[in-house]
This record gives C-alpha cells, sequence and structure tokens, in this order.
C-alpha cells in the first residue's frame, strides 16, 4: 500500500478496514460476538485440560495398582482397579464424550453463527472492533506501533529499532 508521496501507508490492511455502510454500532456488535467467541474457545481449552488431566490421572492409575500390589496391599490395589480405573466422570461418559457433546452442542454452533455474522454484516471481514482500536492507540510512525507486520519502520519514518 503506498500512502502521500510514494511512501508506504502505515495503516490498516484491506481486511481490517471498516467497509462502506458499516455502522459503530454493527463494529460493536461484531466485537461482543467475537469476544463471546474467544471466551467460548477459552472455556473449550480448560475442557481439553479437563480431558487431559483426567486421563493422564486414570493412566497414573494402572501403576497405583502395581504398586499397592508390589506393597502386599492386593485388596487395596483392587479397590482402585475396580472402583476408579476406567469409571464414568459423570454417568456415562468419559472426558472425551464430554468434549464430543460441546463441539457439536454449543461450539461447533457458536462459531458457525459468528462467522456467517462477520461474513453478511462486516463482508468477512474480522476483528474490525479490535483494528479499530489498534489504530486509535497506535503512534503512527513509531517502530513499535506500526499498523500491520509487512510495514517496515525503516521505511516508514520510524527509527529502526
Amino acid at each position: 500500500m503506498s500512502g502521500r508521496n510514494g511512501q508506504p501507508d502505515d495503516g490498516p490492511d484491506r481486511r481490517h478496514l471498516r467497509p462502506e455502510g458499516v455502522s459503530d454500532e454493527t463494529v460493536e456488535a461484531l466485537g461482543s460476538l467475537s469476544k463471546a467467541l474467544e471466551t467460548t474457545e477459552r472455556a473449550r481449552g480448560h475442557l481439553y485440560s479437563f480431558h487431559q488431566l483426567t486421563g493422564t490421572a486414570d493412566l497414573e492409575l494402572d501403576r497405583a495398582v502395581e504398586l499397592l500390589h508390589k506393597a502386599g496391599h492386593p485388596d487395596w490395589a483392587e479397590a482402585v482397579r475396580t472402583q476408579v480405573l476406567g469409571r464414568n466422570v459423570i454417568p456415562g461418559h468419559w472426558t472425551f464424550q464430554i468434549v464430543e457433546a460441546y463441539d457439536d452442542t454449543y461450539y461447533r454452533p457458536f462459531r458457525e453463527l459468528e462467522q456467517a455474522a462477520v461474513e453478511e454484516l462486516a463482508e468477512g471481514r474480522d476483528h474490525l472492533y479490535e483494528a479499530e482500536m489498534k489504530e486509535a492507540r497506535r503512534t503512527a510512525g513509531h517502530p513499535h506501533h506500526t499498523a500491520r507486520p509487512d510495514v517496515d519502520p525503516q521505511i516508514t519514518g520510524g527509527d529502526g529499532g
């Protein structure tokens, strides 16, 4: 992108510019929808952590059973093996089934709706709210405040540092 006098333009790239006719309210609403989806992404990550931590604990129970046998506690080893090892975390569900149900029932439909809203209301341009916030908060020409990753601060008048 070129700006005045043939110098590179240090503004946002096209995909982060508000399309003509998109209101402040629409940008704010899409930003809120995006923030809610990002929070859901974090919740989903925690759900995967729950899945992996529970699975790791269950696999460690194999070692506990073996060690209880070696230590001369076969009744305790058998209790761990039959009462906890491989047990459902909620009736009928291992953690992978909870993750699948969450993805199918909540996460995937939410993600698809958010993408459809951005496509229809903002010509598919993601993160307009954040891009406009960045543009309002950055110092033009400062080498660590460039609008895009492809802008060379030395060319745009920065000190290169």
